[in-house]
């Protein structure tokens, strides 16, 4: 080979390597960290910051005051499994099929009038996570918690799994932790304690490239736990607007204070200026523990307490601090705003029900008015005085909020409520009768999306339920 060629090939492998280097690099500078925060049934007054007068979120209360809060922000479910599916997929629940907790046809049969839909425990793997988009684009990727869409979050984009299974809840926030047998303590750690100290250590030990940080703690999910060196406080305090469950109260100090304790691990390494942070609840609260006034009902109900949730987003130097939008949003915006965030292109053929807000959250600018879709085939038992009736939280049916009305249909006899959410955020005048040209409007839309979507509609009658009518 001669002294030219020789040279030609040193000066180009020098340059790929110089290339290879800077774009490393640029990636390293150029690319946010992600930290989503998912937690497990708070409800929409469950913060400070939110309004609530009895939790003390000081950590939460403080980090929502650097960026934007959203006033409306709902889930894509009213309950744990299905709503995680919308969020990690971007998917709506009739393209997943992920429609609740385990089997569908929840609560005494003699009480269910249709067959429900058979439901999905899981996420198939045929639909893309974002996770597994961030893992394959330059993320090192970390689960931290609860992750209950599968068997093992390792197999769905995540490098690092702390905690993550198919389970629902911890079992025991005291060790040993029934259904976390991955983590256990030697001392008497609370489980959500024990779990970000092994989140802090993934991020003190991964500074190298961009991280995504998955963390969705068990808490504040049943079993009610008191974290013991709160419990007299709260034992000592006065109710306010249907709160006053001290044993959960502590719990929602203890997740307060264990995320104060991993924004004080991002400024010390100097992380946060570089970090985007999406904070979202799964769903509503959990009627029976915590009230959500003004908002009807609670966790597994269509009406807003089931479905409305806390949310802000934090990025320092991008977003505004000290921003409240009363602009509606859903979990099924995250995958677009974090594809956006990434700069990762949407596959071809991947379905997404949302949209990037980055436009709001980093140049005000308005995002275009959008109908909210929620479609639920299924029975789940556990009814109050706020719900549909004092049997089931949720029987099957649909529901459409556009602009400032709701409608939600019912299907075993058609049933439709008409709410005003801008005069009744509490849902206690049904305006079917009184406006029937807003109803029509609304329910062709949902009837549009529903053919869309390919949504499963329950009609045959269940056996048990009619040879009860008859001997009755």
């Amino acid at each position: 080979m001669n002294k030219e060629l020789t040279l030609s090939f040193f000066l180009l492998f020098i340059s790929l390597n110089i290339f290879g280097y800077q774009r490393e690099a640029a990636s390293k500078n150029t690319l946010p960290n992600i930290i989503l925060i998912n937690v497990d049934d708070m409800g929409w007054r469950d913060t400070g910051f939110m309004g609530s007068q009895f939790y003390e979120t000081p950590n939460l209360d403080l980090l929502a005051s650097k960026g934007m809060v959203f006033n409306q922000a709902y889930a894509a479910a009213a309950n744990c499994a299905p709503s995680r599916a919308c969020m990690m997929s971007g998917e709506n629940t009739p393209r997943h099929g992920v429609y609740t907790v385990a089997n569908s046809d929840r609560g005494k049969s003699e009480n269910r009038k249709l067959v429900p839909t058979v439901n999905n425990p899981t996420i198939a793997d045929h639909h893309l996570l974002f996770a597994e988009l961030l893992q394959q684009n330059g993320y090192i990727t970390c689960h931290s918690g609860k992750w209950h869409i599968s068997k093992d979050p390792l197999t769905r984009g995540f490098d690092v799994n702390i905690g993550g299974s198919d389970a629902g809840n911890p079992g025991s926030y005291y060790p040993p932790y029934k259904n976390v047998p991955s983590i256990q303590s030697t001392n008497d750690d609370y489980l959500t304690d024990l779990v970000m100290d092994k989140t802090l250590d993934f991020l003190a030990n991964n500074q190298e490239q961009p991280f995504f940080l998955n963390y969705s703690p068990y808490a504040v999910h049943t079993p009610i736990q008191p974290v013991a060196d709160l419990l007299e406080k709260y034992l000592g305090k006065s109710p306010s607007n249907g709160q006053s469950d001290a044993k959960y109260a502590t719990m929602v100090e203890n997740l307060d204070r264990n995320i104060g304790r991993l924004i004080d691990l991002l400024q010390e390494k100097k992380l946060f200026e570089n970090t985007f942070i999406f904070f979202v609840t799964d769903n509503g609260g959990l009627f029976k523990v915590t009230k959500q006034r003004p908002l009807r009902a609670g966790k597994g109900s269509y009406y807003e307490g089931g479905i409305r949730i806390p949310a802000f987003v934090v990025w320092p130097g991008r977003i505004r601090p000290g921003q409240v939008s009363e602009v509606p949003i859903t979990n099924l915006d995250i995958f677009p705003t974090l594809l956006e965030l990434a700069g990762i292109e949407k596959p071809e053929n991947k379905n997404l029900d949302g949209i990037s807000l980055l436009p709001l959250l980093t140049a005000g600018k308005n995002l275009p008015k959008r109908p909210f879709f929620w479609h639920f085939p299924i029975y789940l038992e556990g009814g109050n005085a706020e719900s549909q009736d004092p049997v089931f939280r949720t029987r099957p049916g649909s529901a459409i909020r556009y602009g400032d009305w709701k409608l939600i249909q019912y299907f075993e006899k058609g049933e439709l409520e008409l709410y005003n959410l801008k005069e009744d955020i509490s849902e206690s005048n049904n305006l079917v009768n009184d406006r029937p040209d807003k109803a029509k409007e609304l329910l062709t839309l949902l009837e549009n999306w529903r053919e869309s979507t390919h949504a499963p509609i329950p009609e045959t009658l269940n056996p048990d339920f009619i040879a009860k009518k008859v001997t009755n």
